[in-house]
């Protein structure tokens, strides 16, 4: 298969199984998704590596609807990494290296996390190893958590190094220089919304931290992604948004509006998983 051929066939096993993970998130459809997805494939190498693609959002449906994560889907996770295995090492950040594989590494090390987290407790969200009576999995930084940290850590170890804008609402907190590209709030609310799947709760890390230091900066992102209609991007960074409000954070917008506006909009089944990951994180009540 060539290699444009290979991409698309990904593409489209990836939207199905986000689709799995919405199913699985409003309560409906079958037990072991991410199994029954590799199972039933045409392609079980396309199945494989869209379970790397929708990654950490498999586990929403355990995080936010208290759904079981089942052996066989830890399975097909496990194998996902045996089959498309991360980079040895860590790549470097932007500028020192291209950016995709700097962000994929983040996304591997969310998965992975999660994975390590779930496999061992054979348990739905809120009674997961580290879950706390006042929220979803919620990290008690015991020793349940520390294993599973290290585990996860095997598969796809934390890059450590978070992406800063240049302002965090008017502070500085990263390069200071105006003339680098990397630097800017447009281009940084981007990178976020690239890294959405870390936006669940049960995660946390240099990237959590550089969100809550800067919600003007994903305000502006989500609003300018909203007026170039690009939706995709809107609801990724509305994520953070939802995240930061369910931890109590005070924002410059109010993201229930807006995460209602973009459910409003077609846009396939990653759109839809992404606002209603949001929609659940701020607890609205599903279209």
């Amino acid at each position: 298969m060539s290699p444009d051929r290979s991409q698309a066939a990904y593409a489209a096993s990836a939207a199905d199984l986000a689709l799995r993970a919405l199913d699985a998130l409003r309560g409906v459809g079958g037990t072991a998704m991410v199994a029954d997805h590799v199972e039933q494939a045409d392609d079980p190498k396309a199945a494989l590596a869209a379970v790397r693609i929708v990654g950490a959002d498999l586990f929403a449906p355990c995080l936010l609807a208290d759904a079981a994560f089942q052996p066989a889907d830890a399975a097909a996770v496990a194998q996902s990494f045996a089959v498309f295995p991360p980079p040895v090492s860590t790549p470097p950040p932007p500028p020192e290296g291209p950016a995709e594989p700097w962000l994929a590494a983040w996304r591997d090390w969310a998965t992975a996390a999660l994975l390590a987290r779930f496999a061992g407790a054979g348990t739905s969200g809120p009674h997961a190893p580290g879950a706390a009576a006042d929220g979803p999995a919620a990290d008690d930084g015991g020793p349940e958590s520390a294993l599973a940290t290290d585990i996860g850590g095997a598969l796809a170890p934390q890059p450590g190094v978070a992406p800063e804008p240049e302002e965090a609402d008017g502070a500085a907190v990263g390069p200071t220089d105006a003339s680098v590209p990397d630097a800017t709030w447009q281009t940084w609310s981007v990178r976020m919304g690239q890294l959405s799947p870390l936006a669940l709760p049960g995660l946390d890390g240099p990237v959590h931290a550089t969100a809550r230091a800067a919600p003007l900066a994903l305000a502006r992102g989500a609003t300018r992604a909203v007026l170039r209609r690009d939706f995709p991007t809107a609801a990724r960074i509305a994520r953070w948004l939802a995240l930061l409000a369910a931890e109590g954070r005070r924002l410059p917008l109010d993201p229930v509006p807006l995460v209602v506006h973009l459910g409003l909009h077609g846009g396939g089944p990653r759109l839809a998983l992404d606002v209603a990951i949001a929609r659940r994180l701020l607890a609205v009540e599903d279209a």
